[in-house]
């Protein structure tokens, strides 16, 4: 039986629309978590550096700076999760966000539980994978949370981290994205193999050299993820 989670991690709410940032914030603290609101995407990083969040609740419409450029500022200093909010259910818009750094999305309207299902699952932990990983030219050390190709630091976001890991601890597995987003996610929502694709492909262009010769990830035809060590080529 899986341990309860700690409570009182800080999720910092983005949002221009009050009463629904406000709903956010009620719902967020009855489960336990501590919360902060900004309402515009000007004071967003202002607000991110003093209230340190464990996670970020992002609406993609904002006065000021837009979701997108907010997003890409946080992901250049800080590799906390985001969950970007949508207001439409169309896969461009899902896929321009996760393009530009969110991790995971929820498109309005969505319940409760749907909500804090993927705050959770973006705060989920991965289990310990003990010592670090050779690869080919990939070294993953989980203690630290470091990636490294030959000798030089890859940029990863904690989610892109917990995919490579997941794929190279098992390299003779093909994954299928249902195994994927249950493994890796916590959760398997309808729909969501969107999020394996867009992030597998973000995986790919860091940590491989050229995206027309694969050297550590491939797909399998179509429906599942391969970890290959290039030395068995």
């Amino acid at each position: 039986m899986s341990q309860r989670r700690p409570k009182h991690e800080r999720v910092l709410v983005v949002d221009d629309d009050a009463s629904l940032a406000e709903m956010l914030t009620i719902v967020l603290e009855g489960e336990g978590f501590r919360t902060a609101v900004c309402h515009t995407g000007d004071a967003v990083m202002a607000a991110f550096e003093e209230f340190k969040p464990d996670v970020v609740l992002l609406d993609r419409m904002l006065p000021g700076l837009d979701g997108m450029e907010v997003c890409r500022q946080i992901r250049d200093v800080s590799g906390v999760p985001i969950v970007m909010l949508t207001a439409k259910g169309e896969t461009r818009d899902i896929v321009d966000g996760l393009e530009v750094g969110a991790d995971d999305y929820l498109t309005k309207p969505f319940r409760n539980s749907e909500l804090i299902a993927r705050i959770r699952a973006r705060l989920r932990r991965r289990d310990p994978l003990g010592g670090r990983i050779e690869f080919g030219d990939i070294v993953l050390d989980p203690q630290g949370h470091t990636v490294t190709r030959d000798g030089r630091p890859v940029s990863l976001t904690p989610l892109e981290f917990d995919l490579l890991a997941c794929l190279i601890s098992a390299p003779e597995q093909v994954f299928s994205r249902e195994v994927l987003l249950q493994k890796v996610w916590g959760y398997h929502h309808p729909g969501d193999t969107k999020l394996v694709n867009v992030h597998m492909t973000r995986l790919r262009q860091k940590i491989e050299d050229e995206a027309e010769n694969p050297q550590v990830i491939r797909t399998v035809r179509g429906i599942g993820y391969q970890a290959i060590d290039p030395a068995s080529r």
